[in-house]
């Protein structure tokens, strides 16, 4: 167990590109909500934003710079967290794009997935007959038709494209141990500069289940190949273990990330009504195991990040992931 630090980075996954709409009508997908809620989340105690695109008129997944452009700049005014984009593994959109979109948004962090998985989304839609909008039954459904993320010639290529020569920050997305292995490879090839920051996922169906076991085999995993002071961590549970996991994590010397990206959940069949919510949760927790936690100021610091005066050029995520 790693001890010794007391404060702990909360991170927020504000939206993502897994639950639709039908699925909880508090899931943010207009640009004035997810600056609301994104901002409400800062205020409650979270220091990283993760933040996607989605269409403002349906809700569904997207990767637009525009749509970046008509909410990132709000948060941005109102709060000084880290902001922390996906490089864009999870849509049938040609790499370029992807890549572009990122960049214009000019975040602090790129989170990009360190391999590909399995997902299904079809446990999140049980029970609903009626969807909002069209699009919705379709994307749920042929969820684990599909492979998300991205494949190690897409990850040398993001590396190269946005890495250490373009001083880029970046979030490793670690959802198995082969993705820790690809992180150790890219490292010793030299398109991985430490600090790192690696996010750990659990609870996806597809992935790693929500079991304390596994979150021992992820750091074991990491301590190995990257030594136990390489990197940062954080844990990020998906669905009902979403609280309970990542209050394991600080414990065991992690940092955690909360957010309706990853639940729409506040407790057992009681719907989060925002992201603030389970910020306020996680963070009410944290304090009561006696940790601190970081502001966003002490986050950069902790997380090697730079901060909002410097922002003409872009930083990342990287003594971790994103």
């Amino acid at each position: 167990m790693r001890t010794g630090r007391r404060k702990i980075v909360i991170s927020c996954a504000v939206t993502g590109a897994v639950h639709t709409p039908s699925m909880s009508e508090f899931l943010p997908y207009t640009p004035e909500q997810i600056a609301r809620q994104a901002i409400d989340a800062a205020r409650a105690g979270a220091a990283i934003l993760h933040l996607d695109a989605r269409n403002p008129a349906d809700g569904s997944p997207a990767h637009d710079a525009d749509i970046y452009d008509s909410f990132v700049p709000e948060i941005r005014a109102q709060t000084d967290a880290i902001i922390a984009v996906p490089t864009g593994g999870g849509l049938p959109v040609p790499l370029d794009e992807r890549l572009a979109c990122a960049l214009s948004a000019k975040p602090d962090v790129f989170s990009i997935d360190m391999g590909a998985t399995s997902r299904s989304y079809r446990k999140s839609a049980r029970g609903i007959s009626d969807w909002k909008y069209d699009w919705e039954k379709g994307f749920v459904e042929a969820s684990d038709s599909l492979v998300h993320g991205h494949t190690l010639h897409d990850i040398k290529t993001v590396l190269a494209r946005l890495g250490h020569g373009n001083d880029s920050r970046f979030g490793f997305e670690c959802h198995d141990p082969s993705h820790l292995h690809n992180l150790a490879h890219c490292m010793e090839k030299g398109l991985v500069q430490g600090p790192l920051f690696i996010q750990f996922h659990f609870g996806l169906v597809g992935g790693l289940g929500s079991d304390p076991d596994n979150v021992h085999m992820m750091l074991g995993t990491a301590d190995r190949l990257l030594g136990r002071d390489g990197y940062e961590f954080s844990v990020a549970a998906h669905g009902r273990h979403q609280i309970p996991l990542v209050a394991l994590g600080a414990i065991m010397g992690g940092h955690v990330r909360v957010g309706l990206a990853d639940s729409l959940y506040l407790g057992k069949g009681l719907l989060a009504t925002s992201c603030a919510a389970q910020v306020l949760k996680i963070r009410r927790i944290i304090e009561d195991l006696s940790f601190e936690i970081a502001s966003a100021e002490e986050a950069r610091e902790i997380l090697q990040v730079e901060g909002p005066a410097r922002l003409g050029r872009v930083a990342g995520e990287a003594r971790l992931n994103g």
